[in-house]
């Protein structure tokens, strides 16, 4: 059903549609580089705190 319809919207209105979903689809691997960076970054900074913490002299 959902192959039909990609089909028939192709068949309808041509390269605009490829085009939408192609951007679409690169949006989505930009999205997902960037959360993978973050994450990355939010997991090096978790660990330079715990570091520090534990290289504190305690009072």
């Amino acid at each position: 059903m959902a192959d039909n319809q990609i089909f028939s919207l192709v068949a309808e209105h041509g390269p605009w549609v490829v085009l939408v979903f192609f951007l679409l689809w690169r949006d989505l691997q930009k999205e997902q580089a960037t959360r993978s960076v973050l994450d990355k970054n939010a997991h090096v900074l978790t660990e330079i705190a715990t570091v520090i913490r534990e290289r504190m002299p305690r009072s």
